[in-house]
Order: structure tokens, then C-alpha cells, then sequence
């Protein structure tokens, strides 16, 4: 028996999972939190110390946690820009998050090259205030000496994976994490050294792209270091993810992810194109709302119980809510590209004005917008005959009765786990091996259409129709 670990660095704390390099069995686990200055007001910093994520990891790791293994995988938070100078040392502190500093420069950068469409056709993306390249710009602008002394552009996965290894002069990282970086595009597997330069206004080194079995070194006690990857892509693995397969996840805004076997370029930017760890790619499409939905429609009604109590409610009516139809759009929308809309409540007729039609037009209303999200990829050819569910609201009965029917797709709602830290030790495994490790998926509810298929197809086909009257040609 082989033993690995991964390491999952996300934007708070450290965690690490021993696993069984046969089974995926977890042995261990480890955890630690960031050592970061706290915030006026909360939330999170902008700017982070990279330091702060080995000392978490150091004592993650403390108490023998990775006595006798033999590989580990390293997963990180996306979009954490690390700026080095000649020497490895870091220019500035990494900048880290949704960086709403930068979003002047996300325009700016659209227009540098031209267009939205550029920039897809380039990169599969179109600049956001959270992508590298769109920091970089940021720092061009607003901190032009430190800029002057960038010489190579690292990830936060790419950092700790080089301070792991102590420091090498080879520096790597994968086609996942890269694929977010908005300066290397999935379809041709290529940086592109020319949107660094429009960036930054000067060239700067980026790291080689290992492919996803491949090591990036070994420690001098003999520890194998896998290539690492983007916390995405490593969840994506730690799940099992496979072609037919997309995950949708219910945060205050939402995602639909699939697995597709070839880059997809599209000139609109409502897909991102991004490259998962094992060699195939993860085009994703983004809603600007999902359980904000809920939650407005639960202090809409005065429900002391939350979500919990408005899915209660919900469970209460039937499929179509009596005709009660809730477009989202509470913060616009991005799918469909819709940003200065608002959100609408049609159908209000006296046998509908009741709070539990409402509480299920809100649960319909936000399944049916990620259910839009979803056909702008089946649009594109992409087959998806299983969703896993991810975040806390996928535990609601509501989101559970709703989510099969209206996704025409087997549902799957898997246990709670660190599946960014176990994807990281799969690739460990592999690492290790020199073959896909071909673990147990992850323990789940599974829910199936079955005979309502048809019922959640009439309960689109209603929030369509109003959609379309309400914003018609919105996804022409």
C-alpha cells in the first residue's frame, strides 16, 4: 500500500488528507487556519503575505500527519496572482480573491485588445477582477515600480509547490490552474507572452506547464511533488468527475461546470473555458444569482426558519406554484447577459398569493436559472447526464425535489468532504504510480427524474415563456 496526501490552501485556511494511494481511503487529516491580519469591516484581504500560507501549512502538517508519504498534491486557491522579482522574492504581497480594485482594469483590458470577442477567441475568457491578468493590469497602472520589477508570475499552487521543493530554478504548474490565469488558452495548451506584455506593459517569465501525471520534482528526503492545480480542477478530481458529468453550485451567486472533451470558444464570453487536471477541459457558465434568491424570499416572507423553514413552505405547493413565476434577477444577471436587469414575479393571481407558492417559485425560479446556464453548454454540444449539487442549500428538501425535474438529469448530492484536498492527493497517487488512480467516487444521495421529467419540463417551459416576455431575446 502506497500512501499520499493532499494539501487543499484555500483563501482561509490549510487542510491535508492522507489517503490510501489504492482505495482513496482517508487515513488522516490536518488543519489549520491563514495567520491573516483581520479586515476593517470583515470579509477578506485583498492583499495576502504567501507566507501565511506556509506557516498554516507547517501546522496543518504538524504531529507526524505526513509520516510515511510518499507523494503529495498540491490544490490552491484560484486567481491568487504572486509577483516575483528576479531574485524569487515576492514584489509585492500576492493579490488574492475577487479584486474589485481591478475591475477598471477589466475594462480597460477589453479595450486594449479590442473587443470581448478577442479576448474569448484568444484566451476563452473575457478579463474579470479576480483573473491574474486582470491584476496584473491593476498593478501596471496603479503600482508602476513594483511592476517594473516583476520577472516571473506565479499561482498560489505553483508558489507552495516551488517552496516545497525548495526553491529549484525550474518552476511549474498545470494546464488547470493556468487555464484561469487569463494569459494561456485551453484550446491551443499555449501561454500567451503577448497579453502578459499588454498587461503589464512588459514581458515577464511564466512557469512550464507539466501535463496532469507528471511530478513536478522530488524532495532531497525523496518525497514526490505532484504538478498541483487550481482548487476547481482538484475538486473536480476528488469527485470523480467524468465526461456526462457537471457540477452545479448554489452560493449566494451560481456555476454550472461540465466535463467536455475539447476547449470551447465562445465569441459572447458566457462560457469560460477552463482545463481540468486530468488532460480535458471544464467549460463553465456563470449566474449571478442563486441562493440570494432564497434568501431575499425568505425575509420577503418573515420566515424565522431560513432556508430551512422556506423550503418547508415550498414543499408545501406543487411543480409550477399555481403559475407563480420568479425570474431571479436580483443582483442582473450575467446568463443571460442581463446586468442592469431586476428580478420579477409574474403569474400573481388570487389562488397563487400564497406564501408557500411563493417560497416554491423562488426554489423553481433559481433551478430554472442554473437549469438556462446548463443549455448554454448542452447548447454547445456538451452531454451532461449526471449533476452533482455542491453547497449547503443542496441539502434542502426543496432544492432536491426540484433540481432532477428541472435539470431532466440524474442528481447527485454528495457528502460534505474536502474534495479539493482529496483530488490533490489523487493526483499524488498518480504521480506516484504513473497511472489515473481510479478511486471510489464520493459517497452520495443520488435522485433521479424518473415519471416528473415531463412535469419539470412544463414547469421551464412556464418560466420560459415568461422570460421571454419579460426580456425577449435574451438568449438569442
Amino acid at each position: 500500500m502506497g500512501i499520499v496526501a493532499g494539501l487543499d490552501s484555500s483563501p482561509d485556511f490549510t487542510r491535508i488528507v492522507v489517503c490510501d494511494s489504492d482505495t482513496g481511503a482517508v487515513l488522516r487529516q490536518g488543519y489549520a487556519p491563514h495567520p491573516l491580519d483581520p479586515v476593517e469591516g470583515g470579509g477578506r484581504p485583498s492583499d495576502v503575505d504567501p507566507q501565511a500560507w506556509l506557516l498554516s501549512l507547517g501546522e496543518a502538517a504538524g504531529g507526524g500527519l505526513l509520516e510515511g508519504v510518499q507523494a503529495i498534491g498540491v490544490s490552491a486557491q484560484q486567481n491568487a496572482l504572486v509577483p516575483l522579482d528576479s531574485q524569487g522574492n515576492t514584489v509585492r504581497p500576492a493579490m488574492v480573491g475577487s479584486d474589485k480594485r481591478a475591475q477598471a482594469s477589466a475594462a480597460d483590458l477589453i479595450d486594449r485588445l479590442g473587443s470581448r470577442e478577442a479576448w474569448a477567441d484568444a484566451v476563452g475568457s473575457v478579463p474579470q477582477a479576480a483573473q491574474p491578468v486582470t491584476k496584473l493590469r491593476w498593478l501596471a497602472r496603479t503600482e508602476p515600480e513594483n511592476a517594473q520589477r516583476v520577472a516571473l508570475l506565479l499561482q498560489a499552487h505553483d508558489w507552495l509547490v516551488w517552496q516545497l521543493l525548495g526553491r529549484p530554478a525550474r518552476r511549474t504548474t498545470d494546464r488547470g490552474g493556468a487555464s484561469g490565469t487569463g494569459y494561456w488558452s485551453a484550446a491551443t495548451g499555449s501561454w500567451r507572452p503577448d497579453l502578459v506584455e499588454l498587461a503589464l506593459d512588459r514581458q515577464a517569465m511564466l512557469p512550464e506547464v507539466l501535463g496532469p501525471g507528471d511530478a513536478a520534482g522530488t524532495t532531497p528526503e525523496g518525497l514526490i511533488i505532484s504538478a498541483g492545480t487550481g482548487e476547481t480542477m482538484a475538486a473536480a478530481f476528488g469527485l470523480g468527475m467524468q465526461a456526462g458529468d457537471a457540477v452545479v453550485s448554489l452560493g449566494a451567486s451560481g456555476s454550472v461546470m461540465a466535463v467536455h472533451h475539447e476547449a470551447l470558444v465562445d465569441s459572447s464570453g458566457a462560457i469560460t473555458s477552463l482545463a481540468d487536471a486530468t488532460g480535458l477541459h471544464l467549460p463553465v457558465v456563470h449566474t449571478s444569482n442563486a441562493v440570494r434568491a432564497l434568501r431575499g424570499t425568505a425575509e420577503m416572507l418573515g420566515l424565522d426558519g431560513g432556508l430551512e423553514g422556506l423550503s418547508e413552505l415550498a414543499m408545501k405547493s406543487t411543480p409550477g406554484a399555481h403559475g407563480l413565476v420568479l425570474l431571479p434577477y436580483l443582483e442582473g444577471e450575467k446568463t443571460p447577459n442581463l446586468p442592469h436587469t431586476a428580478g420579477t414575479l409574474s403569474g400573481l393571481r388570487r389562488e397563487s398569493m400564497k406564501p408557500e407558492h411563493l417560497a416554491r417559485a423562488a426554489f423553481e425560479g433559481m433551478v430554472c436559472g442554473l437549469a438556462d446556464a446548463m443549455d448554454v453548454l448542452r447548447g454547445r454540444g456538451v452531454e451532461i447526464r449526471r449533476v452533482f449539487l455542491l453547497g449547503a442549500a443542496a441539502e434542502l428538501h426543496a432544492v432536491q425535489a426540484v433540481a432532477p425535474m428541472l435539470f431532466g438529469a440524474q442528481v447527485v448530492v454528495p457528502q460534505p468532504a474536502d474534495y479539493a484536498a482529496i483530488g490533490a492527493a489523487r493526483q499524488a497517487a498518480w504521480a506516484l504510480s504513473g497511472q489515473l488512480p481510479q478511486w471510489q467516487g464520493a459517497a452520495a444521495q443520488v435522485f433521479e427524474p424518473g415519471e416528473e421529467a415531463a412535469v419539470g419540463q412544463a414547469v421551464r417551459q412556464q418560466y420560459r415563456s415568461v422570460r421571454e416576455q419579460i426580456h425577449p431575446g435574451a438568449f438569442s
